[in-house]
């Protein structure tokens, strides 16, 4: 029983760490405003998604740090 929950915990931080890291690329990816714009509605929707799973604080801050240096690069 405690493996299967273990199992389970390691799958839900795998899929935090893959959309984390397309959440990265999408916002690097970004050329325009109008695509920055989008990125955040990425970035909303991945807080909406995992906020229950408790996701770490260290992963918000690199996401507002990217956007925030991207965002010098699209205006």
């Amino acid at each position: 029983m405690l493996n299967n929950h273990n199992n389970k915990d390691m799958l839900i931080q795998k899929q935090v760490g893959q959309s984390f890291n397309k959440v990265i690329a999408t916002i690097e990816s970004c050329k325009t405003r109008e695509q920055l714009d989008g990125a955040i509605k990425m970035v909303e929707n991945f807080k909406k998604m995992y906020r229950q799973v408790g996701y770490t604080e260290v992963l918000l801050y690199k996401i507002k740090v990217t956007l925030k240096k991207q965002s010098k690069k699209c205006l």
